[in-house]
């Protein structure tokens, strides 16, 4: 398994800053709708879909986008340093607004990038996208910025320059041979829900304009909107305007209805060390972009064990990395061998592979209750008790219920079906996040 995700390679990016005044929701923060791509809401949704069909499409997004952003022999690159997306698609979309006058688009919320771009016009070569393409000639607050501005140079070996009129430019490859390029400029941002189509209105955001853009882009998005950590994302430059802090909440793909995940932007009130509340340290490492953390161990019911990785750079601190991106959790191979084991010792039961051949650790039982508690221990006595559905699950066709956890031979990452069902808050002024236990299709 570790030596297939190792083969299986791609890449991708986003980027922006600065500091401005919002239109705030009622409550002083403000909220936008996560779409999941296979919720009944999403474009991508397929009704005649399984659950085990869905189960092995995830697999294969989560291996693909592993390999882009987080994979050590992917990061040694200049480009994969800053590579935000997998070619085959994100799994949550956002709806943004964008200029003046305004064109709405949907783009893929990545907490693993930076730069946010989308395609624009003149499109000399771009991929099909449902949404209209947007042009910043037709815009009265669209602005280049120049080659030796501070946001440009903060692009760094991304960063182009057109020599005849001084406009930074941008450009990212991918290993599948995928690219963006254009030019970076400023423009109105509008982050909107539903009810409240005018909540947050962000001018001068930087972004990247990309009029020459090919590969295999999901047709649905219009590009990616940057919720990572480094210094030109989104966040990053509305990060005054919402006090350094955003938070989300999952709801599980299994949630009956229409429910919809939920992003905050600002304070939602939770505090850290309150009843109920799993508060963890991020750790400052390279690159930025991404929200480290450090895993010490996994309890399977009461046997703790102990993490550890094959690869010695990554046993120190920040070995894990938080990422709504991707679905799977990954941990390092030779430990997740130990921990399988475990599992299959309190089980009781022979784990058994998933017939397609993607999921190692299944186990046929009659009831979810007789799967043992899984729980993450993290650095400064942070335990974070998984529920089932964040750690296993159903595959009803072959009758199987398999642990939501994969080994690859990288860092660890912590993927959103660890994450459905809490409310989960950024603090980037403190450098902390914070877990609650949440009914997120209720939020």
């Amino acid at each position: 398994m570790a030596a297939l995700i190792s083969l299986l390679a791609i890449c991708f990016t986003a980027t922006l800053q600065f500091v401005f005044p919002f239109v705030e929701s009622n409550n002083g923060c403000l909220t936008a709708d996560l779409i999941h791509r296979d919720s009944p809401l999403s474009p991508l949704y397929s009704p005649s879909e399984t659950n085990s069909e869905r189960f092995h499409k995830a697999y294969l997004r989560s291996i693909s986008r592993l390999n882009n952003h987080f994979n050590p022999k992917a990061a040694a690159s200049p480009e994969a340093l800053q590579a935000p997306m997998v070619s085959s698609g994100g799994e949550y979309f956002i709806n943004i607004s964008i200029g003046t006058p305004r064109v709405e688009l949907i783009g893929i919320a990545d907490t693993a990038s930076d730069l946010t771009w989308i395609q624009c016009k003149p499109c000399y070569k771009c991929y099909e996208q449902n949404p209209p393409i947007f042009d910043p000639k037709q815009s009265s607050t669209s602005r280049n910025i120049t080659c030796q501005s501070e946001s440009c140079l903060r692009l760094e070996k991304d960063r182009r320059c057109d020599t005849n009129g001084n406009t930074c430019q941008f450009y990212y490859s991918y290993a599948d041979g995928s690219y963006t390029t254009g030019n970076v400029g400023t423009e109105v941002f509008v982050i909107s829900s539903k009810t409240n189509p005018d909540q947050g209105t962000f001018p001068n955001i930087v972004y990247g304009c990309g009029n020459n853009n090919t590969g295999t882009f999901d047709e649905v998005g219009s590009g990616i909107v940057g919720l990572g950590g480094g210094p030109l994302s989104l966040i990053s430059q509305i990060t005054k305007s919402i006090n350094g802090k955003f938070s989300y909440c999952l709801v599980p793909t299994s949630a009956e209805g229409n429910a919809t995940s939920k992003i905050n932007f600002g304070d939602i009130g939770l505090v850290p060390g309150k009843s109920k509340v799993v508060t963890v340290d991020l750790v400052d490492k390279q690159p930025t972009t991404y929200y480290h953390v450090t895993l010490e161990a996994i309890s399977v019911g009461s046997k703790r064990v102990k993490y550890f990785t094959s690869n010695a750079t990554d046993g120190e601190e920040g070995n894990m990395i938080i990422d709504s991106g991707t679905t799977f959790t990954f941990l390092d191979p030779q430990f997740y061998e130990k921990l399988a084991a475990v599992l299959e010792r309190q089980v009781g039961s022979k784990r058994v592979d998933d017939p397609r051949g993607y999921a190692s650790t299944c186990f046929k039982v009659e009831k979810e209750s007789d799967l043992p508690n899984i729980t993450f221990h993290f650095a400064g006595a942070a335990e974070l008790k998984l529920n089932t559905v964040n750690a296993f699950a159903r595959l009803e066709e072959e009758n199987l219920m398999c642990l939501n956890m994969l080994p690859v031979d990288s860092i660890g990452v912590f993927g959103n079906l660890s994450q459905m069902n809490f409310l989960i808050q950024f603090d980037l002024v403190e450098r902390k996040i914070s877990f609650m236990p949440t009914d997120c299709a209720k939020c």
